[in-house]
């Protein structure tokens, strides 16, 4: 009996500008699959949002991956293909970068949450 998928390690899968990929990168979080994808993504000036959203789908529906970091600001461009991924695996995290602080009312995983609770349970 093999009990590989269970031992097998999930990825960390990370979308956003060179400071951001690369301080991931250091971190130890880079991977190149079997078939030669990457786990990550850079993102420049001259990405199309295209380019963004075909590498956020290539992320979800890798069974390597477990969690994606989207820069918030990237997150932004492609707003409306993560809000349709509604499912808990992989988890879409949206996090800061250098040049655009964390803004929580942008977050869709934050707004779907305070969607699930009355405010008036947290007085």
């Amino acid at each position: 009996m093999t009990m590989h998928s269970s031992i097998k390690g999930k990825l960390i899968a990370v979308i956003g500008d060179e400071d951001t990929c690369v301080g991931f990168l250091l971190g130890g979080i880079g991977e190149i699959n079997k078939n030669r994808q990457p786990n990550f993504m850079v993102v420049d000036k001259n990405t199309s949002v295209s380019e963004i959203e075909e590498t956020f789908k290539k992320f979800i529906r890798r069974d390597d991956i477990d969690i994606i970091l989207i820069s918030q600001n990237i997150a932004e461009m492609i707003r409306h293909v993560i809000d349709s991924h509604t499912n808990p695996v992989p988890a879409v995290l949206e996090i800061p970068s250098k040049d655009h602080p964390y803004d929580p009312t942008k977050d869709s995983i934050l707004r779907r949450a305070r969607g699930m609770f009355n405010p008036e349970e947290f007085r």
